[in-house]
């Protein structure tokens, strides 16, 4: 019972938006400061934060593994590096190299350690 009442309060129309708006303002300070990592403009931006969102989210939802960078060690970092990737194919307007994902990854969990709340990525 208690589950079915997390997963509405985690499927809220406003912690969605707040969620999508934080993801895109850690993505623009991980795209800014890691090199082979870019992302040229808004709507590249919108688009990155929201896939990523969404593979997470299903990653979680269908292996229960959380995909944040520090969270789960090493095989975490991983699958945050691969997300990464994967999205830079997915979203136009997203330049990202093997190892800017593994770069990003890195920058987006020291980000996610820094700022209080729920991990980003």
């Amino acid at each position: 019972m208690k589950e079915e009442k997390r997963e509405k309060k985690d499927l809220n129309l406003g912690g969605m938006l707040i969620r999508v708006f934080v993801s895109m303002i850690v993505l623009a300070v991980a795209a800014f400061f890691t090199p082979y990592f870019s992302i040229t403009g808004w709507i590249p931006l919108l688009m990155a934060a929201i896939a990523i969102g969404i593979i997470d989210y299903l990653i979680e939802r269908f292996t229960g593994f959380d995909a944040s960078p520090f969270g789960r060690g090493i095989t975490g970092f991983i699958v945050s590096a691969l997300i990464i990737y994967a999205t830079g194919f997915m979203v136009q307007g997203v330049g990202v190299s093997f190892i800017g994902s593994i770069l990003a990854a890195l920058a987006i969990g020291i980000i996610n350690m820094l700022v209080p709340g729920r991990s980003v990525l």
